[in-house]
Protein backbone atom coordinates (compact mmCIF):
# COMPACT_ATOMS: atom_id res chain seq x y z
CA UNK A 1 0.00 0.00 0.00
CA UNK A 2 0.98 3.84 0.03
CA UNK A 3 1.46 5.63 3.52
CA UNK A 4 2.54 8.86 4.66
CA UNK A 5 6.36 9.21 5.13
CA UNK A 6 7.97 11.88 6.89
CA UNK A 7 11.99 11.59 5.40
CA UNK A 8 12.95 14.87 7.26
CA UNK A 9 11.63 18.59 8.08
CA UNK A 10 9.29 19.76 5.50
CA UNK A 11 9.94 16.24 3.74
CA UNK A 12 6.66 14.48 3.40
CA UNK A 13 5.59 11.26 0.98
CA UNK A 14 2.93 9.42 0.14
CA UNK A 15 4.87 6.41 -0.92
CA UNK A 16 4.96 2.94 -1.18
CA UNK A 17 5.29 0.49 2.03
CA UNK A 18 4.92 -3.02 3.26
CA UNK A 19 0.91 -3.65 4.62
CA UNK A 20 0.41 -3.52 7.95
CA UNK A 21 0.03 -6.97 10.11
CA UNK A 22 -0.64 -9.05 12.55
CA UNK A 23 2.94 -8.83 14.73
CA UNK A 24 1.13 -9.70 18.25
CA UNK A 25 -1.62 -11.78 19.05
CA UNK A 26 -3.60 -8.62 20.70
CA UNK A 27 -3.27 -6.51 17.58
CA UNK A 28 -6.03 -5.47 14.99
CA UNK A 29 -5.87 -4.48 11.46
CA UNK A 30 -8.27 -1.17 10.42
CA UNK A 31 -9.38 -0.02 7.49
CA UNK A 32 -9.21 3.90 7.76
CA UNK A 33 -12.61 5.89 7.19
CA UNK A 34 -10.53 8.69 7.19
CA UNK A 35 -7.10 10.45 8.73
CA UNK A 36 -5.49 13.40 9.54
CA UNK A 37 -2.70 15.40 10.46
CA UNK A 38 -2.17 16.62 14.09
CA UNK A 39 -0.36 19.97 15.12
CA UNK A 40 1.99 17.93 16.63
CA UNK A 41 2.87 16.40 13.71
CA UNK A 42 4.03 20.19 12.80
CA UNK A 43 6.94 19.81 15.18
CA UNK A 44 9.06 16.99 13.78
CA UNK A 45 8.21 18.50 9.96
CA UNK A 46 9.87 22.43 11.42
CA UNK A 47 12.44 20.71 12.83
CA UNK A 48 11.42 21.20 16.38
CA UNK A 49 11.90 17.36 17.18
CA UNK A 50 15.05 15.49 15.88
CA UNK A 51 14.54 11.85 14.09
CA UNK A 52 17.31 10.33 12.11
CA UNK A 53 14.83 7.69 10.16
CA UNK A 54 11.86 8.07 7.65
CA UNK A 55 8.97 7.94 10.41
CA UNK A 56 5.47 6.07 9.62
CA UNK A 57 3.03 9.49 10.66
CA UNK A 58 -0.30 9.42 11.49
CA UNK A 59 -2.18 8.94 15.18
CA UNK A 60 -5.72 9.82 14.53
CA UNK A 61 -8.07 7.52 13.19
CA UNK A 62 -11.46 6.01 12.95
CA UNK A 63 -12.49 3.16 10.56
CA UNK A 64 -13.27 -0.80 10.39
CA UNK A 65 -11.59 -3.45 11.55
CA UNK A 66 -10.77 -5.87 9.07
CA UNK A 67 -8.60 -8.65 10.96
CA UNK A 68 -7.65 -9.34 15.36
CA UNK A 69 -5.27 -11.57 17.00
CA UNK A 70 -5.55 -14.89 18.47
CA UNK A 71 -6.17 -12.94 21.80
CA UNK A 72 -8.32 -9.92 21.13
CA UNK A 73 -11.54 -10.86 22.47
CA UNK A 74 -13.52 -7.59 22.33
CA UNK A 75 -13.26 -5.86 18.91
CA UNK A 76 -14.52 -7.86 15.82
CA UNK A 77 -13.60 -7.78 12.19
CA UNK A 78 -16.38 -5.63 10.64
CA UNK A 79 -17.27 -2.87 13.56
CA UNK A 80 -16.84 0.75 13.34
CA UNK A 81 -14.12 2.02 15.81
CA UNK A 82 -12.42 4.86 17.31
CA UNK A 83 -9.24 4.67 19.22
CA UNK A 84 -6.86 7.03 21.12
CA UNK A 85 -3.76 8.44 19.98
CA UNK A 86 -1.91 6.27 22.96
CA UNK A 87 -2.22 2.66 22.92
CA UNK A 88 -3.46 1.11 26.65
CA UNK A 89 -4.44 -2.26 27.82
CA UNK A 90 -7.38 -0.64 29.93
CA UNK A 91 -6.63 -2.74 32.62
CA UNK A 92 -2.98 -1.96 34.38
CA UNK A 93 -3.24 0.13 37.57
CA UNK A 94 -3.12 3.20 35.96
CA UNK A 95 -5.83 2.43 33.01
CA UNK A 96 -8.15 1.48 36.17
CA UNK A 97 -7.48 5.12 37.98
CA UNK A 98 -8.19 6.96 34.62
CA UNK A 99 -4.94 7.59 33.27
CA UNK A 100 -4.55 5.07 30.63
CA UNK A 101 -2.21 7.59 28.42
CA UNK A 102 0.08 6.40 31.34
CA UNK A 103 -0.57 2.72 30.94
CA UNK A 104 2.20 0.15 31.61
CA UNK A 105 2.09 -1.20 28.48
CA UNK A 106 1.59 2.43 26.93
CA UNK A 107 3.09 3.04 23.29
CA UNK A 108 1.97 5.50 20.69
CA UNK A 109 0.10 4.74 17.88
CA UNK A 110 2.06 5.61 14.25
CA UNK A 111 1.23 4.90 10.62
CA UNK A 112 -2.57 6.09 10.45
CA UNK A 113 -2.36 8.61 7.78
CA UNK A 114 -2.40 5.73 5.65
CA UNK A 115 -5.89 3.23 3.98
CA UNK A 116 -4.84 0.68 6.74
CA UNK A 117 -3.11 0.52 9.87
CA UNK A 118 -2.19 -1.68 12.87
CA UNK A 119 -3.51 -0.71 16.34
CA UNK A 120 -1.43 -2.78 19.15
CA UNK A 121 -3.66 -3.36 22.60
CA UNK A 122 -7.13 -3.73 20.87
CA UNK A 123 -9.08 -4.50 23.50
CA UNK A 124 -8.12 -1.96 25.77
CA UNK A 125 -7.39 1.15 22.74
CA UNK A 126 -10.52 0.52 20.34
CA UNK A 127 -14.47 1.37 21.18
CA UNK A 128 -16.43 0.25 18.37
CA UNK A 129 -19.95 1.59 17.61
CA UNK A 130 -23.68 -0.14 17.67
CA UNK A 131 -24.11 0.74 13.88
CA UNK A 132 -22.02 1.96 11.01
CA UNK A 133 -21.77 5.91 11.57
CA UNK A 134 -23.08 7.71 8.34
CA UNK A 135 -20.51 9.81 6.15
CA UNK A 136 -21.59 12.95 7.75
CA UNK A 137 -20.64 11.66 11.30
CA UNK A 138 -17.21 10.29 10.13
CA UNK A 139 -15.42 13.50 10.18
CA UNK A 140 -16.77 14.49 14.17
CA UNK A 141 -15.74 10.76 15.07
CA UNK A 142 -12.21 10.96 13.55
CA UNK A 143 -11.81 14.00 15.59
CA UNK A 144 -12.69 12.62 19.09
CA UNK A 145 -9.40 10.05 18.73
CA UNK A 146 -7.21 13.29 19.35
CA UNK A 147 -8.33 16.76 19.28
CA UNK A 148 -11.62 16.70 21.23
CA UNK A 149 -10.37 14.35 23.94
CA UNK A 150 -7.41 16.52 24.65
CA UNK A 151 -9.35 19.29 23.99
CA UNK A 152 -11.66 17.96 27.01
CA UNK A 153 -8.21 17.11 29.28
CA UNK A 154 -7.38 20.45 29.05
CA UNK A 155 -11.11 21.48 30.61
CA UNK A 156 -10.78 18.45 33.24
CA UNK A 157 -6.84 19.42 34.39
CA UNK A 158 -8.06 22.86 34.30
CA UNK A 159 -10.85 22.43 37.07
CA UNK A 160 -13.51 23.98 34.81
CA UNK A 161 -16.90 23.14 36.27
CA UNK A 162 -20.45 24.45 36.29
CA UNK A 163 -19.91 28.70 36.60
CA UNK A 164 -15.94 28.11 35.72
CA UNK A 165 -14.55 31.73 34.12
CA UNK A 166 -12.39 29.87 31.52
CA UNK A 167 -9.29 31.23 29.57
CA UNK A 168 -8.04 29.17 26.06
CA UNK A 169 -4.50 30.09 25.13
CA UNK A 170 -3.95 28.52 21.97
CA UNK A 171 -6.77 28.34 18.92
CA UNK A 172 -5.13 25.45 16.85
CA UNK A 173 -7.64 22.85 16.41
CA UNK A 174 -6.73 21.62 20.14
CA UNK A 175 -7.70 25.02 21.72
CA UNK A 176 -11.03 25.15 19.45
CA UNK A 177 -12.06 22.03 21.03
CA UNK A 178 -10.72 23.57 24.41
CA UNK A 179 -13.72 26.04 23.85
CA UNK A 180 -16.08 23.34 23.37
CA UNK A 181 -14.66 20.90 26.33
CA UNK A 182 -15.36 23.87 28.70
CA UNK A 183 -18.66 24.65 27.28
CA UNK A 184 -20.03 21.15 27.81
CA UNK A 185 -18.09 20.94 31.07
CA UNK A 186 -20.72 24.22 32.23
CA UNK A 187 -18.06 26.61 32.19
CA UNK A 188 -19.62 30.40 32.63
CA UNK A 189 -17.87 32.50 30.58
CA UNK A 190 -15.31 31.30 28.16
CA UNK A 191 -12.34 33.73 26.83
CA UNK A 192 -10.57 33.11 23.74
CA UNK A 193 -7.48 34.02 23.28
CA UNK A 194 -7.00 34.30 19.17
CA UNK A 195 -5.68 36.71 16.72
CA UNK A 196 -6.79 35.01 13.46
CA UNK A 197 -10.62 35.85 12.40
CA UNK A 198 -11.49 32.37 11.00
CA UNK A 199 -10.54 30.50 14.20
CA UNK A 200 -12.39 33.70 16.64
CA UNK A 201 -15.37 32.58 14.20
CA UNK A 202 -15.39 28.97 15.10
CA UNK A 203 -14.46 29.80 18.57
CA UNK A 204 -17.64 31.82 19.11
CA UNK A 205 -19.65 28.68 17.80
CA UNK A 206 -18.30 26.55 20.21
CA UNK A 207 -19.17 28.54 23.41
CA UNK A 208 -16.69 31.54 23.03
CA UNK A 209 -17.84 33.87 25.21
CA UNK A 210 -15.18 36.35 24.69
CA UNK A 211 -12.44 37.00 22.53
CA UNK A 212 -9.07 38.18 23.23
CA UNK A 213 -6.16 39.11 20.13
CA UNK A 214 -3.77 40.20 21.82
CA UNK A 215 -0.67 38.36 23.34
CA UNK A 216 1.93 38.13 25.54
CA UNK A 217 1.64 41.34 28.85
CA UNK A 218 -0.82 43.21 26.60
CA UNK A 219 -3.04 39.73 26.05
CA UNK A 220 -2.71 39.26 29.97
CA UNK A 221 -3.88 42.70 30.82
CA UNK A 222 -6.79 42.86 28.54
CA UNK A 223 -7.69 39.28 30.19
CA UNK A 224 -7.66 41.12 33.74
CA UNK A 225 -9.68 43.77 32.27
CA UNK A 226 -11.79 41.51 31.66
CA UNK A 227 -12.13 39.64 34.72
CA UNK A 228 -12.01 42.41 36.68
CA UNK A 229 -8.74 42.35 37.96
CA UNK A 230 -9.36 38.49 39.06
CA UNK A 231 -8.29 36.76 36.57
CA UNK A 232 -9.51 33.26 35.47
CA UNK A 233 -10.76 30.09 37.72
CA UNK A 234 -9.54 27.80 34.99
CA UNK A 235 -7.12 28.12 32.08
CA UNK A 236 -6.44 25.90 29.12
CA UNK A 237 -3.07 25.79 27.50
CA UNK A 238 -2.92 24.17 23.97
CA UNK A 239 0.34 25.23 22.58
CA UNK A 240 3.76 24.17 24.43
CA UNK A 241 5.72 27.23 23.76
CA UNK A 242 6.84 29.71 26.90
CA UNK A 243 5.37 32.26 25.89
CA UNK A 244 1.77 30.71 25.76
CA UNK A 245 2.50 29.03 29.34
CA UNK A 246 3.49 32.69 30.47
CA UNK A 247 0.32 33.65 29.39
CA UNK A 248 -1.82 30.87 30.67
CA UNK A 249 0.33 31.42 33.89
CA UNK A 250 -0.40 35.46 34.30
CA UNK A 251 -4.12 35.31 33.25
CA UNK A 252 -4.91 32.48 35.88
CA UNK A 253 -6.34 33.66 39.46
CA UNK A 254 -4.80 32.99 42.69
CA UNK A 255 -6.69 29.09 43.95
CA UNK A 256 -6.98 28.75 40.19
CA UNK A 257 -5.26 26.12 37.56
CA UNK A 258 -3.80 25.83 33.93
CA UNK A 259 -4.41 22.27 32.41
CA UNK A 260 -1.67 21.98 29.95
CA UNK A 261 -2.50 19.62 26.94
CA UNK A 262 0.38 21.43 24.33
CA UNK A 263 3.57 19.27 24.34
CA UNK A 264 6.05 21.48 25.88
CA UNK A 265 9.01 22.84 23.97
CA UNK A 266 11.43 25.20 25.54
CA UNK A 267 9.02 25.75 28.44
CA UNK A 268 10.76 26.13 32.39
CA UNK A 269 9.43 27.76 35.54
CA UNK A 270 11.06 29.04 38.26
CA UNK A 271 10.81 27.81 41.04
CA UNK A 272 9.63 30.84 43.63
CA UNK A 273 7.95 32.23 40.83
CA UNK A 274 5.84 29.02 40.76
CA UNK A 275 5.54 28.65 44.66
CA UNK A 276 4.31 32.88 45.70
CA UNK A 277 1.81 32.68 42.23
CA UNK A 278 -0.12 29.63 43.91
CA UNK A 279 -1.84 28.70 40.97
CA UNK A 280 -2.29 24.46 40.39
CA UNK A 281 -0.77 23.27 36.95
CA UNK A 282 -1.69 19.76 35.92
CA UNK A 283 -1.80 18.52 32.55
CA UNK A 284 0.71 15.82 30.03
CA UNK A 285 -0.92 13.15 27.51
CA UNK A 286 -4.44 13.45 27.29
CA UNK A 287 -6.52 9.87 28.58
CA UNK A 288 -8.05 9.97 25.46
CA UNK A 289 -9.40 6.55 25.90
CA UNK A 290 -11.50 7.52 28.97
CA UNK A 291 -13.46 9.76 27.38
CA UNK A 292 -14.48 7.74 24.33
CA UNK A 293 -17.36 6.42 24.98
CA UNK A 294 -18.93 9.84 26.43
CA UNK A 295 -17.89 11.80 23.79
CA UNK A 296 -18.52 9.06 20.82
CA UNK A 297 -22.11 8.91 21.92
CA UNK A 298 -22.48 12.88 22.03
CA UNK A 299 -21.51 12.81 18.43
CA UNK A 300 -23.49 10.10 17.80
CA UNK A 301 -26.84 12.25 19.45
CA UNK A 302 -25.69 15.13 17.27
CA UNK A 303 -24.94 16.89 20.40
CA UNK A 304 -21.56 18.22 19.60
CA UNK A 305 -20.01 18.47 15.44
CA UNK A 306 -16.12 18.75 16.54
CA UNK A 307 -15.73 18.02 13.02
CA UNK A 308 -15.87 21.81 12.09
CA UNK A 309 -12.30 21.73 12.85
CA UNK A 310 -11.18 19.97 10.02
CA UNK A 311 -11.11 23.35 7.49
CA UNK A 312 -9.53 21.52 4.59
CA UNK A 313 -10.29 18.28 3.41
CA UNK A 314 -7.72 16.44 0.72
CA UNK A 315 -7.58 12.93 -0.83
CA UNK A 316 -4.28 11.55 1.28
CA UNK A 317 -2.38 11.21 -2.20
CA UNK A 318 -2.10 15.12 -1.34
CA UNK A 319 -1.04 14.83 2.35
CA UNK A 320 2.19 17.03 1.50
CA UNK A 321 0.01 19.80 0.36
CA UNK A 322 -1.76 19.13 3.80
CA UNK A 323 1.73 19.55 5.63
CA UNK A 324 2.56 22.86 4.03
CA UNK A 325 -0.95 24.44 4.42
CA UNK A 326 -1.10 23.79 7.71
CA UNK A 327 2.28 24.62 8.50
CA UNK A 328 1.67 28.33 6.80
CA UNK A 329 -1.42 28.73 8.55
CA UNK A 330 -3.89 28.35 5.45
CA UNK A 331 -5.67 25.34 7.50
CA UNK A 332 -6.57 24.88 11.21
CA UNK A 333 -6.61 21.10 10.35
CA UNK A 334 -6.35 18.96 7.68
CA UNK A 335 -8.70 16.06 6.76
CA UNK A 336 -7.64 12.91 4.18
CA UNK A 337 -9.94 11.17 2.28
CA UNK A 338 -9.02 7.63 1.81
Amino acid sequence: MYATVMHGPGDVRYEQVNDPEILKPTDAIIQLSATCICGSDLWPYRGANAFDQPMHMGHEYCGVVIEVGADVKTIRPGQFIVGSFVLSDNTCPHCQFGYPSSCEQREFMTGAQAPYARVPLADGTLVATQDMPTDEQIPHMLAVSDVLGTGYYAAEAAGVREGSTAVVVGDGAVGLMAVLSAKLRGADRIIAMSRHETRQKLALEYGATDIVSARGEEGIAEVLELTKGIGADAVLECVGMQQSMDQAMGVCRPGGAVGFVGVPHGVTFDGQGLFFQQKRLFGGPAPVRRYLPDLMERVLRAEIQPGKVFDLTLPIAQVAEGYKAMDERRAIKTMLRV
